[in-house]
């Protein structure tokens, strides 16, 4: 392997898997990779790392032989790339990136998605906040179709209900974050009484996750599929640039806004909206206490205390 995986990538694959299993699979890496390039049937060359890159998988710029760009992305079995391969293909590039089967009757290789190439450089954080949610809005109601009969994605009360252990955990251990807790663990049990819906989903859909290509102007990309309500994936997308709300003495009153902006545009319940809104910030802020990243749990903290 003629390059080396970006500092960030390594970081969070330790906090998620352990030093050794996240060292165990950057080793086999190179392995992975010419696995994957053989498989695709297209005889690509590796041009470079796509860097930063994100926390849980690795990207390659690639290009076939034919000259077509294209982007191969590699990812631990923790981080269930065979689910986005599935959520991926049901969307078929309306609203995401299209994956791109491997040629002459070859088979993807487990661990690996060769993808269109799009702009990872410009995601809709390059764009002003306003224009940056409206595109935002206008891309992630193009997901919400029926999921595939027979599907195997989770749902959202399976998926929000694992994380409420180790939310009580850091509640247990920290008693300033009992309130916060309590508050969103009762929002969680309200909601997950009464949904609405079961849709497929996007599952951590921000502004980030969202790239300029070249048949359409913004796609979706790092799917985590599962079903269930809007509200839900609407929900991360609140506190999107949540460091410049921090930095704001408007914050509290932006975000609040924010809310019943996303809901009206996108005729979601705005109750439904604050409540998983509310339940996803202290969820992520004590999983980022947790691995060590105060800044991050305690900037997301405090945007979920507005809620």
């Amino acid at each position: 392997m003629g390059f080396e995986p970006p500092q960030r990538l390594v970081r969070a694959l330790g906090e998620s898997y352990g030093d050794t299993a996240a060292g165990d699979w950057l080793a086999g890496l190179p392995g992975l990779i010419e696995r994957a390039l053989a498989a695709t049937g297209r005889a690509p060359v590796v041009e470079r790392v796509a860097a930063p890159g994100g926390r849980s998988s690795l990207v390659l710029l690639v290009r076939g032989a034919d000259g077509t760009p294209a982007a191969l992305k590699l990812a631990p079995a923790g981080a269930a790339p065979d689910l986005e391969r599935a959520a991926l293909a049901h969307w078929n590039g309306w609203g995401a990136v299209r994956p791109l089967d491997p040629v002459n009757g070859g088979r993807p290789v487990e661990g690996a998605l060769l993808l269109e190439r799009l702009h990872p450089e410009v995601s809709l954080r390059s764009l002003p906040e306003a224009k940056a949610l409206l595109e935002a809005a206008g891309t992630v109601r193009r997901l919400w179709v029926d999921p595939p009969a027979g599907h195997p994605f989770e749902t959202v009360a399976e998926r929000s209900g694992r994380r409420t252990e180790a939310m009580g955990a850091a509640a247990a251990s920290d008693p300033a974050l009992e309130s916060l807790v309590a508050a969103a663990l009762a929002a969680r049990a309200e909601l997950v009484a009464g949904s609405p819906e079961t849709l497929l989903l996007h599952g951590n859909f921000r502004q980030s996750k969202v790239l300029a290509g070249e048949r359409a102007p913004w796609l979706t990309v790092g799917p985590e599929p599962l079903v269930g309500e809007r509200a839900y994936d609407l929900a991360r997308l609140v506190r999107d640039r949540v460091e410049d709300l921090i930095a704001s003495s408007a914050g509290a009153a932006t975000a609040r806004r924010r809310i019943r902006k996303l809901a009206d545009s996108l005729e979601v319940d705005q109750d439904r909206l604050h409540g998983w809104t509310l339940f996803r910030a202290v969820e992520s802020g004590t999983r980022a206490l947790a691995a060590g990243r105060r800044q991050e749990g305690e900037v997301t903290l405090e945007f979920a205390g507005w809620l």
